[in-house]
């Protein structure tokens, strides 16, 4: 029985990374496509209009055009979690807040995140670019390209850039702050809704038969749903910012990006952004404020597929105890 649950523990959270990191891939690629490409007349504020052009890039470039930079978004991923933990071996700033906390801890913790997204910053501009870049035009990256591109970034060398392209200096607070208010509002929804589950939870007394099934059940799923919620609730409010982000990463960096009113076709990223404040601006002067929503129908596809996911993974762990019960 333990061995039965502790496979079902590994099980579950592997479905969950999986949907989080491969299944729904195919959702960030165009979700950032259409964030960064001003040209657009199709926002794509819902999924019909999403999978319509998914349908139609797939059709055109193949599976692999909807896949691209996904090695790269694990090894940001890999960089963000080594420095954070080299940064708090060689610093009194914590890692993780104790139950105790007070606010120069939280002060340090924050500092601490922050400073991850901004050491990790060169690396997630080159994984950007690599999920954006048309695969029509592309060469086919190496595994390490991201980190090589990263660090010709901040030495300034390597791939050729235009003179438009933002120094790094300018893409620190847009950065650092995207990354530690999604930290916030994640932490802040995933502590409210595992409370409200583990509250419900502790109502409703299972019967005998059932007993080892719901216990399986409450040791697990309470912590998925609530990280789900938690990146969900994230996402949906700093859209608008995350927008404003990559559009200011991509400046400059001569990316060429596929047509997401057709499907088909490339367009160049021209953009002429002075900063943050004037990326803002031109957003809402030349696009409407719908226009830091580009994309958003993409949000909607890639959590209904994580939902999907979790039920049906639910179902069949629920099949499966309950047999062996």
């Amino acid at each position: 029985s333990e061995q039965l649950n502790r496979f079902a523990g590994f099980g579950i959270g592997l479905a969950s990374l999986f949907t989080e990191n491969v299944l729904a891939h195919p959702c960030i690629v165009l979700r950032r496509q259409c964030q960064v490409n001003y040209h657009a007349r199709n926002y794509h504020l819902t999924p019909f209009t999403i999978v319509n052009i998914m349908y139609s890039v797939n059709k055109t470039q193949g599976p692999r055009a909807l896949w691209k930079g996904m090695g790269s978004t694990f090894i940001v991923q890999g960089i963000t979690l080594g420095t954070e933990g080299i940064i708090s071996e060689f610093t009194p700033l914590p890692r993780e807040l104790s139950h105790k906390w007070n606010l120069k801890q939280i002060g340090g913790h924050l500092l601490l995140k922050g400073l991850t997204h901004v050491i990790a910053m060169p690396f997630y501009s080159a994984s950007l670019i690599e999920t954006v870049q048309s695969e029509i035009i592309r060469d086919n990256p190496g595994i390490l390209d991201c980190v090589k591109e990263g660090i010709g970034r901040v030495v300034g060398m390597g791939v050729p850039h235009s003179k438009r392209l933002l120094p790094l200096m300018v893409l620190t607070f847009p950065t650092a702050l995207h990354g530690v208010l999604h930290y916030i509002i994640s932490s802040i929804v995933q502590k409210l809704v595992l409370f409200v589950l583990k509250r419900d939870n502790s109502h409703n007394l299972p019967t005998e038969s059932s007993t080892s099934v719901q216990s399986m059940l409450d040791a697990y799923f309470p912590e998925l749903i609530a990280s789900f919620a938690a990146s969900l609730c994230a996402d949906v409010m700093l859209y608008p910012l995350e927008t404003v982000l990559h559009r200011l990463h991509i400046q400059g960096t001569r990316t060429i990006i596929d047509n997401t009113d057709l499907g088909y076709e490339v367009l160049p990223i021209n953009t002429q952004y002075e900063g943050m404040r004037d990326c803002i601006n031109t957003i809402k002067r030349e696009e409407g404020m719908l226009g830091f929503y580009k994309g958003f129908g993409a949000v909607i596809v890639q959590y209904t597929l994580h939902v999907a996911v979790l039920q049906l993974t639910k179902i069949i762990y629920s099949t499966l105890l309950q047999n062996v019960s």
